[in-house]
């Protein structure tokens, strides 16, 4: 009868076991590369939502200050209407007051000339 060995085992590094821990490697160090680059990104875009809300937060005031600024622009033209609208009905009595006087004029003169007419 024959007795079969039992196989030694061997340390040795053949090419597929080094090239297999290393793409292992890479990808690892791949991934925590990417991992790194995800967060800075995040951060960057963090950071530019910031801004841009601080930006948005003066510009609102802006508009509020236009919003204000309209408001009175629209009074002021109002103001103005009025203004007009009054001095309207001002030269519409002084053209009455004006018709008045020299209906009052021509009345006097009408008496004065009589009074004349009949002194002589």
């Amino acid at each position: 009868m024959t007795t079969v060995k039992a196989p030694v085992w061997k340390w040795e590094w053949n090419l597929n076991t080094v090239v297999i821990l290393l793409g292992f490697a890479g990808g690892i160090a791949a991934w925590g590369g990417m991992w790194e680059r995800v967060n800075a990104g995040n951060s960057a875009n963090g950071a530019a939502v910031e801004r841009m809300d601080n930006r948005l937060t003066a510009i609102e005031a802006s508009v509020r200050r236009l919003d204000t600024q309209e408001l009175r622009i629209t009074a002021v033209e109002k103001q103005a209407q009025d203004a007009a609208l009054a001095t309207r009905m001002i030269e519409g009595t002084l053209n009455a007051l004006a018709a008045d006087m020299r209906v009052t004029r021509e009345i006097l003169q009408r008496i004065e000339a009589a009074q004349n007419g009949r002194s002589n």
